[in-house]
């Protein structure tokens, strides 16, 4: 089975930095699109979002799930749950590591859990913890230029030489098959 595991912040929704009220959600252009064409290709969809303000006590789990239950009702597909499961990881860098990217934890539970094939799963985000999440998992990452990094910027760092790169969510969904 063949499944994408996607960052929220900066690859799904805009990045409002330590969101935590449904409100401030707002989606990319085309990823509500998107997701509907990924799930007629027959992906699985997996959610994986750090979540640091947690863990610095900014705000509640029960805030990030109200966030991603309005970006749920935002992509509008009428069928939910639109994810297969949802990680969200409330460690900040500081704190020991179980599921905060780059972390291959989720994603390895979840291949194991639902038999899916590694060979057909991506790891698709905005930033370096994305990449290295899914290179950690020995899927194939993909990198947006939604968030802080440009292609330039991708591209100069060489670990990431063979990680594809794409303008947005849509861009990705679109090489799809």
């Amino acid at each position: 089975m063949k499944a994408l595991f996607l960052d929220r912040d900066g690859t799904l929704i805009i990045d409002k930095h330590y969101l935590h009220d449904p409100e401030g959600v707002e989606l990319f252009p085309g990823v509500a699109e998107s997701i509907a064409h990924a799930r007629k290709l027959g992906y699985r969809l997996y959610l994986i979002t750090n979540q640091s303000g947690i863990g610095r006590g900014y705000y509640t789990e029960a805030d990030a799930v109200r966030c991603n239950e309005r970006m749920e009702q935002l992509i509008g597909l009428g069928s939910r749950p639109l994810f297969a499961e949802i990680c969200i990881a409330p460690e900040t860098p500081e704190q020991p590591q179980r599921y905060r990217k780059p972390s291959p934890r989720f994603i390895l539970e979840m291949i194991a859990r639902d038999n899916l094939d590694p060979a057909q799963c991506w790891m698709v985000g905005d930033r370096d913890a994305d990449i290295d999440a899914g290179l950690n998992a020995k899927i194939h990452p993909a990198a947006l230029c939604t968030g802080k990094l440009t292609r330039a910027d991708w591209a100069a760092i060489p670990a990431y030489r063979d990680v594809p790169v794409f303008d947005d969510f849509p861009a990705f969904v679109r090489t799809l098959e």
